[in-house]
């Protein structure tokens, strides 16, 4: 007698026999149908041996665990005798996998999406994960705007029980944001709010930046920084009381509303300190940014939380907690803040533990460290070390954790991870700069040699204007406690007649030892000793002051150098920064025993001022004097300050104000003042790009003094004003400038060139 029990795909996995097997022990197992699985498998994830007593439930079980492995479309469970055969019909297997019409995103890309799914070539084919597939893909369309894309599945049969899997995208237009409307706000117009916004409706350089592309996750961010705005001008009870999305029904046209409740703007009537004062009131109270009488602005909260956990972190207190609780009047519109402190318990580093340094010797990281082991807990001098250790330029990332001792309640361990990048480097370079045209570089250098923290390098660049040669070394821990040494050798020529602007030539060669003394975290005392060569060539087109300096100290002057300089650079970036200084002061004198006698002297400061989020102010001052003494009567001229052009008063040719010689080139002069204002602030249309940046500019710059000349300061003052942008492309950075000059003589000696358009362009590959 032969019985059958059926299970269909669909139901078999909850269907019951309706009559019962009587129990019998498994003499055999058959397994029929297979093409491509191994019975072995079959067998692995069949919950019945051979051996063991078939009833009703373990069919059940059976045919629940062969449909569980998503093998089968089909399982059958028979016996014929003491034999249970178990017939399954396979799913068939994806033998390939195609994508047509993604422009918007890369096919292999997507094929790597749909794999982490299940679904992806020589994987069995299941249609509800083909269903799913392709309302992922629906989901990510719509991610980027576009809400009008067709996905089409289509599955074709293949031998050996196989298919294809074709899936046909017709991507159609992104849907653009038409309008953003605010319900509620009173104190903002529309444009003020949209302005603090990530999304906006079209404009000119949303082809670039997609801004106009709707994103769930982009109008959170939004929400959240109007926010951020309301909270930051006082408004306490602000709040977002819903928002609507709706897509036209073409799908092209997508319509944002954002409905809020403002309230009352709210003034702080107090500021309290509360709690376990570990530190004295006298050093916290400082800390606390924002003030009583002060309009109410949740980031000045938010800093003197920061600062308050900042200073309990430098006495040890490596968990402190600070909460600011509001007691608030509404009906005043008053706010009043206690802060709560609680300090913990006191903690100390256990051990400090370095990762990731493959290359770098253990020594050249531990050197920046300020916290120490067995110290207690300092958060500024931990912070200070990662930055320390950013600045090296060894590393592409640089991690600090603190994690809590286990079993302790007092100790910690400061764990730095460090991603090492590669620090050698061989260039090429070419660039253009309008004063100088084609400038061609090469070098290579080493800035970890062999992992020791030692730099050197070798570097070759060439212009029209300027060829310079130079070979360097430098030793960055000299000394334990951080003094540099270092050593150049260098072969310089200045051709200014190339350039048409003066006419003489310089080839300097010169070799100098110099010194780095760390005086604090962020001041460095510079100074060298060198020796230089210098020698002057003239043509019988130069100026008769060329001639007559070639006259008095001849064709070649050897001149012993002594230089020094102070240093602070307090800046928050090197290429951006948007708070902070850096100050100069550097002396550099011809020692006695040379050829020629001077001494210059030249300081210089530049601060940062952020304005908003987005606008910062730049303030630049500079000062320079060059002096002879001793045997030397007057300055050499090639050692005269100069001014115009990019890098001072822009606007005016290079090196082009002052008074002229019969050449029609600038003299120059012993005494140089330049101040400059920078208003700085994104290009228009690309808010959140770091590589971009536009500046509207005043600049003012003087020169005095020199070759007997009763010209004071006033005289030679040039003004100009103007717009500015910097742009760090991938082919380097360029600098472009048009400038308006706001004062110029038109006549006579001191007549000015004008050159409004400047710019200034460089490469490497």
């Amino acid at each position: 007698m032969k019985l059958t029990h059926i299970a269909a795909a669909v139901i078999g996995l909850i269907a019951l026999p309706a009559w019962a097997v009587a129990p019998f022990v498994v003499r055999d197992i058959r397994v029929e149908g297979l093409q491509r699985t191994e019975p072995g498998t079959v067998f692995n994830y069949l919950p019945l041996k051979v051996g063991d007593t078939f009833t009703d439930d373990r069919a059940e079980s059976s045919i629940k665990a062969l449909f569980a492995t998503g093998f089968f479309n089909d399982v059958r469970v028979e016996t014929e005798g003491d034999v249970v055969i178990v017939s399954v019909d396979e799913r068939p297997v994806v033998a390939q996998l195609s994508i047509n019409g993604s422009k918007e995103f890369d096919k292999e890309q997507l094929k790597k999406a749909l794999k982490e799914n299940g679904l992806a070539e020589s994987r069995i084919f299941d249609q509800a994960l083909l269903d799913q597939a392709v309302q992922e893909l629906k989901r990510q369309y719509f991610s980027r705007g576009k809400y009008s894309v067709e996905i089409k599945p289509s599955v074709s049969k293949l031998d050996r029980n196989r298919v294809a899997v074709t899936l046909d995208i017709s991507e159609g237009a992104a849907a653009r944001i038409k309008q953003i409307t605010f319900v509620g706000n009173n104190a903002y117009d529309a444009d003020d709010l949209t302005d603090q916004m990530q999304l906006s409706t079209p404009g000119w350089f949303s082809w670039i930046t997609k801004d106009d592309q709707y994103s769930k996750q982009k109008l959170t961010g939004d929400l959240e920084k109007l926010r951020s705005f309301y909270l930051n001008q006082g408004y306490f009870e602000y709040n977002i009381d819903s928002t609507q999305v709706s897509i036209s029904p073409d799908k092209k046209d997508m319509f944002i509303t954002v409905n809020m409740t403002e309230g009352k703007k709210y003034k702080v009537t107090d500021v309290k300190l509360a709690g376990d004062l570990i530190v004295p009131e006298s050093e916290l109270k400082p800390l606390l940014v924002i003030q009583p009488g002060e309009v109410f602005t949740r980031d000045k909260i938010n800093q003197s939380v920061t600062a308050l956990t900042d200073r309990l972190g430098q006495d040890g207190y490596a968990f402190a907690n600070v909460n600011a609780v509001p007691e608030v009047n509404k009906e005043k519109g008053e706010v009043a803040f206690t802060f709560f402190v609680d300090p913990g318990r006191r903690t100390y580093v256990r051990k400090i533990n370095v990762t990731g340094n493959t290359r770098t010797r253990d020594e050249v990281v531990r050197r920046e460290m300020r916290q120490m082991e067995a110290g207690w807990y300092d958060a500024k001098k931990i912070k200070r070390s990662k930055e320390r250790l950013d600045l090296l330029g060894y590393f592409t990332d640089v991690n600090v954790e603190t994690p809590a001792v286990p079993d302790t309640a007092d100790q910690v361990d400061v764990n730095f991870k460090v991603t090492e990048k590669p620090t050698g480097n061989v260039t090429l370079g070419a660039g253009y700069a309008q004063d100088e045209g084609l400038i061609l570089s090469a070098g290579i250098s080493q800035s970890n040699f062999f992992g020791s923290g030692k730099a050197v390098s070798a570097s070759f660049n060439t212009s029209k204007l300027n060829r310079y040669l130079n070979f360097s070394f430098t030793d960055p821990y000299f000394t334990e406690d951080g003094v540099s040494i270092g050593y150049d050798a260098y072969y310089r020529r200045y051709s200014p007649n190339e350039t048409n602007t003066q006419q003489y030539r310089t080839d300097t060669v010169g070799a100098d030892v110099r010194f780095g003394i760390p005086i604090t975290e962020y001041d460095t005392i510079n100074t060298s000793l060198g020796v230089e060569q210098t020698k002057v060539k003239v043509f019988d087109s130069s100026p008769s002051r060329y001639k007559q300096y070639v006259d008095d100290f001849g064709t070649n002057n050897l001149n012993y150098l002594w230089k020094v300089g102070w240093a602070r650079d307090t800046r928050d970036s090197y290429l951006w920064p948007t708070t902070g200084r850096i100050s100069r002061i550097n002396y550099e004198m011809s020692v006695p025993g040379s050829d020629i006698n001077y001494m210059r002297l030249v300081g210089s400061q530049q601060t940062f001022f952020p304005l908003t989020k987005r606008l910062v102010l730049a303030l630049n001052g500079e000062l320079g004097a060059v002096q002879s003494y001793g045997k030397t009567d007057s300055v050499p001229f090639f050692q005269n300050f100069y001014l115009g052009g990019i890098g001072s008063v822009r606007g005016y040719e290079n090196a082009s104000i002052g008074k002229k010689d019969e050449n029609d080139d600038a003299y120059g002069a012993t005494r140089r003042a330049i101040i400059n204002a920078e208003l700085l602030f994104p290009f228009p249309g690309m808010k959140d790009d770091k590589t971009l940046r536009a500046s509207a500019f005043f600049d003012a710059g003087t020169l005095w003094g020199g070759d007997g000349s009763t010209a004071t300061w006033r005289d030679n003052v040039r003004y100009s004003t103007g717009l500015a942008l910097s742009w760090l492309s991938p082919m380097g950075p360029m600098k472009f400038s048009y400038a308006f000059p706001l004062k110029s003589e038109d006549s006579g000696e001191n007549k000015d060139n004008l050159q409004r358009f400047q710019f200034s362009l460089g490469t490497t590959f």
